[in-house]
């Protein structure tokens, strides 16, 4: 049963986007107690030199400045450590995720926080949740060997702990948009709530 849903979107589309509507249905069909909701159409702000010292300045040393510079990302990651279920809403743009998307990533990807290195690689932190991607593209075949973002998307997740992720894809819509919704559709009504 899931409890807690964080719900990310980043499609640059407000109305008649795909993958807000299948994040949606994914969402509703969890029933979950409570939906944390991210929408990423308002854009993060990017890494900087300031951001980067602050986050390799040690916690117990780092000024006030430092901590207002890392109060979004610990944000982003406080709604993570809430979630059991992640819900990812993505389209495919140029091959890849989003820049919006990639500037959440670069935001909760933090060593010491929700991964770490050790003598035996790295490990995530987030361990024991479930990811939900739901991807929408043009032409790109998801899985395929042009397919960047859902690729990128299963390794930074199980980077950070969550191994568990589970992709429904509405993939070469350009191509095939009927046949392409039905089997996103399909693949949600088989979620396990």
């Amino acid at each position: 049963m899931t409890s807690t849903v964080l719900h990310i979107d980043s499609s640059a589309r407000s109305e008649n986007s795909v993958t807000r509507g299948l994040s949606a249905e994914i969402t509703a069909r969890l029933n979950a107690d409570h939906v944390i909701r991210r929408d990423l159409a308002t854009p993060l702000p990017l890494l900087d030199e300031a951001w980067v010292g602050a986050n390799f300045t040690p916690a117990d040393q780092r000024t006030d400045d430092q901590k207002a510079l890392l109060a979004q990302s610990d944000a982003l990651i406080a709604e993570l450590k809430q979630a059991d279920t992640i819900v990812i809403g993505t389209p495919i743009y140029n091959f890849s995720v989003p820049s919006t998307l990639k500037a959440w990533i670069d935001l909760v990807a933090r060593v010491g926080v929700t991964f770490s290195y050790t003598d035996n690689g790295p490990i995530g932190l987030l361990e024991g949740k479930r990811a939900i991607i739901a991807v929408a593209s043009g032409g790109t075949q998801a899985g395929s060997d042009i397919d960047f973002a859902t690729t990128y998307l299963r390794h930074v997740l199980g980077f950070i702990g969550i191994t568990e992720v589970e992709l429904v894809a509405a993939d070469q819509l350009s191509m095939d948009a009927d046949g392409s919704m039905a089997r996103a559709k399909s693949a949600i009504a088989a979620l396990a709530a």
